[in-house]
């Protein structure tokens, strides 16, 4: 990534949009002013900054999913979500070729790791995060596989293109034709240096975390583009001395951390506001945190929290914000 902070906005102007699967599009996204881009590596996405009419300013974190070496371009793939809250609905509908838009970002918070070995499981739009890894391990000559499934095959983005491009190593499995993944078979020929990578709805992530502990497997890396279902935890006031501000303020138990940070002016940005999206990772200088996120890895969370859904176990936080 560039010296740019990730938080920063980037003006962008959409220079192309196409459907790629039945209620998918791809928008590709170049800086108005003709600048270069923030670097990036496999497995980033950005915040989108969406002016819907009737909600405000919605943030949508989108995985990137084009060429990492193109300087110049990002590329996103968004899936119609009618259950939404209309960002995704605002894009098919209303983003049109030579719109402007807003950004943030990149961020990553599902980074390629070296590994011997590389098996990919993808569902529905969770693809799109893949792909730039495929692509990755593909020039580095290194083994592979991409289990890619989804309720059918039309609304299934980029299934031709990967096909046509790796052949049998794309194993495309529309859940209408072939039925659900057999995880069993699937993880079968995995050894503790594959490095498995699963992106796509929730209870995909847990069924791979799940058969990979049943197999003696190293944890899988995993995407999540909402946050899990978890027992609500008790949510006690705590006081919160805000360093760089100056300032403590206890935070009630109906407030979260990242509501006061930005009620008292902190720089601290907020975006997905469930512990998935990674905008407010925040250093804890003293105390305790209640991790509640989903994306901090266990070496992470010694020092770092996200202050949108986590609280603390200790009476009192000092963070560096």
């Amino acid at each position: 990534m560039d010296e740019r902070s990730s938080n920063e906005t980037i003006d962008l102007v959409v220079v192309e949009k196409a459907l790629r699967a039945a209620d998918v599009v791809e928008i590709a996204l170049r800086a108005r002013a003709g600048d270069k881009l923030p670097r990036w590596d496999p497995g980033a996405h950005i915040d989108l900054v969406l002016p819907v009419q009737g909600t405000g300013t919605l943030i949508r974190q989108y995985s990137l999913c084009g060429d990492p070496e193109d300087s110049f371009e990002w590329r996103v793939a968004i899936l119609r979500e009618p259950a939404g809250r209309g960002g995704s609905r605002y894009i098919h509908d209303h983003l049109a070729e030579g719109a402007a838009i807003s950004a943030r970002g990149p961020r990553n918070l599902f980074p390629l790791d070296c590994a011997h070995d590389y098996l990919f499981i993808a569902g529905g739009i969770g693809i799109t995060p893949i792909i730039p890894m495929v692509d990755a391990v593909e020039a580095d000559r290194l083994r592979w596989s991409l289990y890619y499934a989804g309720r059918r095959r039309a609304r299934m983005a980029f299934v031709e293109e990967l096909t046509s491009r790796f052949g049998e190593r794309v194993h495309v499995i529309p859940e209408d034709e072939c039925g659900m993944p057999d995880l069993g078979r699937i993880l079968s020929g995995c050894t503790d240096k594959t490095a498995v990578y699963c992106c796509g709805p929730a209870p995909m992530l847990d069924a791979v975390a799940s058969r990979c502990h049943d197999l003696g497997l190293p944890p899988p890396h995993l995407e999540r583009f909402s946050a899990p279902q978890a027992p609500a935890g008790e949510s006690r006031p705590v006081e919160v001395e805000f360093r760089r501000l100056g300032i403590t303020r206890t935070v009630t138990a109906d407030e979260s951390i990242l509501d006061v940070a930005e009620e008292l002016g902190s720089e601290v940005f907020g975006s997905c506001r469930e512990g998935i999206c990674g905008t407010c990772e925040t250093r804890v200088l003293e105390g305790t945190p209640d991790h509640r996120d989903s994306v901090l890895s266990d070496e992470q969370r010694a020092d770092r929290m996200m202050i949108c859904v986590s609280r603390a176990t200790s009476a009192r936080l000092v963070l560096d914000a």
